[in-house]
């Protein structure tokens, strides 16, 4: 079958098209035929090698996938035919962080086993994950809107995180890449009005003109000309320095959201008197701790009002077109690339 295949000891890819296909192994596996795979910035890095990910053996990355159960174990509960999203990430159910319900804290599991990063992902025809890793989709979602499932449970656990988040409060969205527009999709439909994105590419920022949300779009030097204070910041951008800066902009009482995944090496001062002065909170969010089910209902509220590839900025490519999505999403041209699979 084809594949986009990851190399973690020479931090390498390459299209394969003889890559071995999934078969079943366990009672409850399920096959799934992939039709859409993300690329996440997480993945950037890790072909980077800024983030932690398999060495023991070149295999498919992808961790952000939807599409067609091709395939069942004998104890499963899915159907052939069934449209599905895969919650990439998973607990041990042992250790006291999976059985207090924080699985994404687990040492063995969590993000340390993630599909996609330490196991075959979904930059492949076909994947076989635990049946307990799967979601059906119900009637009205498409794959295609399901192959941002993954993306915005992400979004869903930030967003609760950051809980309670009153309508009309001012809100300072940072960077505009596909995870900034979620965040744009998500309080807009929560009745957020109040929202201002500051992004340094204005290629970008007229993608999120497209969302036709109203919102205030401005670069980063007007925000420092400005110095107006937000009560939520929402970073998402994985830029430790970019912390540094906006820390400041918050009002008394504000939180500060680290959602962009900044690798280990980075570093950002802040003032802790500020902190003190003005009971600030710095909120981390990690991965998608039992948010899928949140985020599909998030996609069968949202539709193409909010969903519409072209208007969030996502294109899609072949897998044997990986380095033109590649080269796209580090020239800023795209928020987001997604690999349409063909059969």
């Amino acid at each position: 079958m084809e594949a986009v295949v990851f190399d973690g000891k020479s931090l390498s890819l390459k299209y394969d098209n003889k890559y071995p296909m999934p078969k079943i192994i366990n009672e409850d596996d399920v096959i799934v035929k992939v039709e859409y795979s993300g690329v996440c910035g997480t993945d950037l890095h890790i072909i980077q090698g800024e983030f932690p990910a398999s060495k023991e053996r070149p295999l498919p990355l992808g961790h952000e996938f939807s599409g067609v159960v091709y395939d069942v174990g004998s104890k499963s509960i899915f159907k052939k035919g069934q449209l599905v999203v895969v919650d990439p990430n998973c607990a041990c159910n042992l250790c006291d962080f999976c059985r207090e319900g924080n699985y994404h804290f687990c040492l063995t599991a969590g993000i340390n086993s993630t599909v996609g990063i330490w196991r075959d992902g979904g930059w492949s025809q076909y994947c076989r994950v635990p049946q307990s890793q799967v979601f059906a989709l119900p009637e009205g979602i498409t794959t295609e809107q399901g192959g941002l499932c993954e993306p915005y449970s992400c979004v869903s656990h930030g967003f609760d995180r950051a809980s309670p988040l009153p309508v009309g409060q001012k809100i300072l969205i940072v960077g505009a890449g596909i995870i900034g527009n979620l965040w744009v999709t998500t309080l807009h439909h929560h009745g957020h009005r109040e929202v201002t994105v500051s992004e340094m590419n204005k290629s970008r920022l007229e993608i999120v003109k497209k969302l036709n949300t109203g919102f205030r779009l401005v670069t980063p030097d007007v925000l420092a000309k400005e110095k107006l204070l937000y009560d939520v910041i929402i970073d998402c951008t994985g830029v430790g320095k970019v912390m540094e800066i906006n820390f400041n902009y918050l009002r008394q009482g504000g939180k500060y959201v680290l959602f962009g995944c900044c690798p280990p090496t980075h570093q950002a001062s802040v003032n802790p008197f500020d902190i003190y002065n003005k009971e600030l909170t710095v909120i981390g969010v990690k991965i998608n701790p039992f948010s899928f089910p949140k985020a599909i209902g998030w996609l069968k509220a949202m539709g193409d009002r909010y969903l519409n590839y072209e208007n969030l900025g996502v294109k899609t490519y072949a897998l044997s077109e990986y380095q033109n999505a590649l080269n796209d999403l580090k020239a800023g041209t795209i928020a987001k690339a997604v690999f349409k699979v063909r059969h």
